[in-house]
Formats: C-alpha cells, structure tokens, sequence
C-alpha cells in the first residue's frame, strides 16, 4: 500500500496566507513562505498553495510568492488559482511548482487539461474541484454540483459526471474541496470523497473540514482518499504534522514520517 499524504494547504490573498469559513470571513494568519517553510520542515509530504481571488479578480496568479515558497521546500508543491492557460502553467512551473491546479478555468475550457497534460505530462495537471452539496436532480444525479470562482458561481455540473471527464482529458490528480464542510473542522465530507474516489482511478485528495486527526483516519480509509489536505488545524497550532502522522500511523494508516 502506497503512504497515504498529508498536505499542508496555504489559502493566499494579498502575499498573506488567509483562512476562512465556508470560503468566506477570511481572516489573515501568517506569511506564506515562512508557514511553507516550517511545515516542510515538519515532515509534510506536499504543500498546495491556491491564490484564492484570482480566478474570481480575473489577474494571474501571484508568481513572485510561489517563487519564494519553491525557493524554501524541497517537497512536492502544487500551486492553484488564476491558472487559465498553457503560458501560465509554463510560469509556475518556471517558478519551481511540481504541479498546477485548474479549476474555475478547466471548467469554463476543459482543454486547458488536455493542453496542460500534453505539454507537461499527466503528473503535473491537478484538477481542482469546489463542491457543494444540492438536491438530486436531472442534471445533478449525484446530489453534489461543481461551484467555480471562489463558491461564488453554481454551475450546473454533476461533481462525478466532471471527475470521470477530467480523467478522460488528462488530469493526473483531483484535490476535492467540500464547500460545506471547509473551515468547519467538523470532519471531511467522506461521502463525496468515497464517491469521487471509486469513480476515478487517479489519486484523490480530500479537502475542507479538517479539525482533529481522527478526521484525516476517517477520510484516508472510510473515504478512500489517497492524501488529505490540512488547514485550520495547523495553522492555528491546534496540531503539528509529526503528532497527525503519529496518530494515523498508530491508527493503522500507512504514512511517511521523514523523506
């Protein structure tokens, strides 16, 4: 069994790192590099980094901040937002990203994962995916519908139909944002995970909800999730990645604890 990942996920706005509550009431909590660097340092297998109103201002992404975070981490680092073409896959990339996310552009133009996939390879192309919780409906069979810019814009898509379809375009990986659960730290929404992550054959993470380690035990094998994303919990100092990756490891739950 491969070790599940603990990702530590820096929400940026402005140059500083933000939290909020169901993507809103963000408050500012720290600089960027500075938190990138103590959570590598930690023993965090990846780190995200999501320019969060990017998308939503229509202005690329903040490239002098991924620069000084890749400059600091010597861990997989996956950027997101603002993110609409090839050229700016190319600059964050150039940057020192292993990775980009896609998510408000791939499904306005799911070629962009297409584009993205073939001239950087399948590993590199991240979709990103923001769902929220609705009715079951004709168009939305799975009770789960995709919301773009920042949880601002619904837009009519099943989560699943999207998941299968990015993997059809190219995407090597999915990180999986509940919207209602995000910054609740009430736990994951382990059924859209365990959902999105048996209809796929590309690694899921699993996003939004995180409070206690025994949230990241539930997603990572109720949900099947491959990594799970972490925020408030660190940020805050309610927890550290080592004491996480003790308690999965004592849980039963394959993790590395050193590169």
């Amino acid at each position: 069994m491969l070790s599940r990942r603990i990702i530590p996920c820096l929400d940026v706005r402005e140059g500083r790192t933000t939290k909020g509550i169901k993507f809103k009431n963000n408050v500012d909590i720290g600089d960027p590099v500075e938190m990138a660097r103590l959570y590598y340092e930690q023993g965090a297998d990846e780190i995200v980094f999501y320019d969060i109103t990017a998308s939503h201002e229509k202005r690329n992404i903040m490239i002098d901040v991924v620069r000084r975070v890749a400059e600091t981490i010597f861990i997989p680092f996956s950027v997101g937002g603002g993110i609409r073409t090839v050229e700016d896959m190319r600059a964050v990339l150039l940057a020192g990203a292993e990775k980009v996310s896609v998510n408000s552009a791939a499904v306005k133009n799911p070629e962009i994962i297409r584009q993205g996939a073939e001239a950087f390879g399948n590993q590199c192309v991240v979709l990103g995916m923001d769902v929220k919780q609705v009715e079951v409906s004709e168009t939305i069979p799975s009770g789960y519908e995709i919301v773009i810019n920042g949880g601002r814009k619904h837009m009519g898509m099943d989560a699943v139909q999207w998941a299968l379809k990015a993997q059809e375009l190219g995407a090597g990986e999915i990180c999986l944002n509940s919207i209602d659960a995000d910054g609740m730290k009430t736990g994951y929404e382990v059924n859209l995970t365990r959902l999105i992550s048996e209809t796929v054959d590309i690694p899921v993470i699993a996003s939004g909800g995180a409070g206690e380690p025994e949230h990241l035990r539930e997603v990572l094998t109720d949900g099947k999730a491959d990594a799970a994303l972490i925020a408030s919990m660190v940020h805050y100092g309610d927890y550290t990645v080592p004491g996480i990756k003790d308690y999965l490891h004592d849980a039963g739950v394959k993790v590395r604890h050193r590169w």
